[in-house]
């Protein structure tokens, strides 16, 4: 069973940078990371795609989001960032990552982003 754990959310002014991290592990097994993306939850919305990245480095954004934030990944460190800049406080929610395993999706705890005007 994949783990992930998240980290990297707080309070933030509008106009600052948050860096979220993602590391995936299994004690003691091999796994392989497919696609690997961040979605969020903003209080009484539906959770949205922010961005995801496929294990080859192809990414994608929501609109929202794009020219903003940036999506990496570190296959030998089974991790993957989310570095968001310039932040607005219609970006505030709790920050999830998300990751394939062969066919399964795994999700992590999620990590709290507030963003204040």
């Amino acid at each position: 069973q994949v783990q992930l754990v998240e980290s990297g959310g707080g309070l933030v002014q509008a106009g600052g940078s948050l860096r979220l991290s993602c590391v995936a592990s299994a004690s003691g097994k091999i796994f392989i990371l497919n696609t690997m993306g961040w979605y969020r939850q903003a209080p009484g919305k539906q959770r949205e795609l922010v961005a995801r990245i496929t294990r080859g480095g192809t990414s994608n954004y929501a609109d929202s989001v794009k020219g903003r934030f940036t999506i990496s990944r570190d296959n030998a460190k089974s991790t993957v960032y989310l570095q968001m800049n310039s932040l607005k406080p219609e970006d505030t929610g709790v920050y999830y990552c998300n990751v394939v395993v062969g066919n399964v999706e795994v999700w992590g705890q999620g990590t709290l982003v507030t963003v204040s005007s």
